[in-house]
């Protein structure tokens, strides 16, 4: 099969990459009060229950980091589905190819370049 061109690679990726970093902008939305920090108030709630509402807040703060660092990526895939450059290799400038590029559309090497 010959090299998709920017505009193949734009209709086959760009609404899902888009569609991908809605819904984790939505997800992030939804938790951001799981990511508040923990009331301390002694008469309410007993040491366990700080702890595990503690462990609860840092679980949700960690889930955060790891959804923003996926957003970034899509972000950027995006931007280079804009300009042009998306689906070629960073390092040898060859095509990534469809494979690689279905399994995680962020990717920005090769397999050759990557390993």
């Amino acid at each position: 099969m010959d090299e998709p061109t920017p505009k193949d690679l734009k209709a086959l990726f760009l609404i899902r990459l888009e569609e991908e970093l809605r819904a984790l902008r939505e997800a992030s939305e939804h938790t951001a009060a799981d990511r508040r920090p923990v009331e301390l108030d002694q008469q309410s709630v007993g040491r366990l229950s700080r702890m595990d509402a503690m462990q609860q807040q840092a679980m949700a703060s960690a889930q955060e980091t790891r959804r923003n660092g996926r957003g970034r990526a899509l972000e950027a895939a995006i931007a280079r589905i804009e300009i042009g450059e998306f689906g070629w290799c960073d390092e040898c400038g060859d095509f990534i190819g469809l494979g690689r590029l279905e399994l995680d559309p962020t990717v920005m090497r090769c397999r050759d370049c990557a390993t």
